[in-house]
């Protein structure tokens, strides 16, 4: 298994402290906004990466359904 990058420990930080802070996960504009990517696309890609590594997981199409593994 290929170990993740920057971004995407910076992505899974987010998410793990903004679950805590308000008891459900961030959009993805919201993690883009607070990991420093200004495109949709880009983040949405980092986070396939990371369910693919299978650290998260999502719950059908919502970004709000991200759940650490």
């Amino acid at each position: 298994m290929n170990e993740i990058t920057e971004t995407q420990r910076r992505i899974l930080i987010c998410v793990r402290e903004w679950i805590a802070e308000h008891g459900e996960a961030p959009t993805i504009r919201e993690i883009g906004g607070q990991v420093g990517l200004s495109s949709t696309s880009s983040t949405a890609y980092q986070i396939g990466r990371l369910e693919q590594h299978g650290v998260i997981s999502r719950a059908g199409r919502s970004w709000r359904s991200i759940r650490l593994c």
